[in-house]
């Protein structure tokens, strides 16, 4: 049975791929086409599918839209706000950006953690690109810098993927008071809204109220049933420490 843990694997691009799911921007850089060779840099919202491959939603007319069009290799670097970002993790995805044939596929997803995006979501020149990773750069702290392997970093294609939007479903409508309790048993936090953004193969994102929250499983999850056997180990965790029987 997964549990739901604050640590990484000892696999450095395991532990890059959990690190990248913890946030949702990063700074996109393209080969400049206006400046031919020089890198273009830009602010980029994003989402991880469940594979670790992040996913972008782009106008046909921006400047790195068109860069990215005539040389698809990109970098990604995602790293959280700090006083001193010299010390903060950090992981740059070094790959080639595909563009996706459809938005309906990943579009709920990206929704759920971007939803100020659905204006731009429902014009017709904006479309999702995937970075497919080449390698990986990982800083996860002082001396802690590896180089990762595409085969590293990803999870295996696997059902929860389809799976993800019902167990979304079934969680916020009849169990919010379980992700309440999520959030004061692992982050301390207490909220009197709580909604389940998305669920991967390595944990699952709650909002509450404004501020969002990851929760990591110790061991991979690969369908419905052992997503479920996760949330419920965690539950009665939350129920066992609550001093209030």
């Amino acid at each position: 049975m997964s549990e739901v843990g604050n640590h990484a694997g000892n696999n450095s691009g395991a532990e890059a791929r959990r690190f990248t799911r913890s946030q949702h921007s990063g700074v996109l850089s393209t080969i400049s086409k206006r400046l031919e060779g020089y890198p273009f840099g830009s602010v980029a919202p994003f989402i991880l599918d469940h594979t670790g491959r992040p996913v972008i939603l782009i106008s046909d007319i921006a400047e790195h839209t068109r860069n990215l069009v005539a040389d698809p290799r990109v970098s990604l670097i995602v790293q959280p706000y700090s006083p001193d970002m010299q010390v903060t993790g950090r992981v740059t995805i070094i790959g080639n950006a595909v563009r996706l044939p459809d938005k309906d596929t990943l579009g709920p997803r990206y929704l759920r953690y971007h939803p100020r995006a659905e204006t731009y979501f429902a014009m017709h020149d904006f479309q999702f690109y995937r970075i497919d990773p080449v390698r990986v750069r990982y800083i996860g702290g002082f001396g802690r810098i590896h180089w990762a392997e595409p085969e590293a970093y990803l999870c295996p294609e696997g059902p929860l993927a389809m799976q993800e939007s019902d167990i979304v479903a079934h969680m916020n409508t009849d169990h919010s008071d379980n992700l309440r309790a999520y959030c004061h048993h692992v982050h301390g936090v207490e909220t009197g809204s709580a909604t389940l953004l998305g669920i991967d193969p390595d944990g699952f994102d709650v909002r509450a109220e404004g501020r969002d929250l990851r929760f990591e499983f110790d061991a991979s999850v690969n369908n419905a049933q052992e997503a479920r056997q996760a949330l419920v180990a965690l539950a009665q965790a939350a129920r066992d420490s609550s001093p209030i029987r």
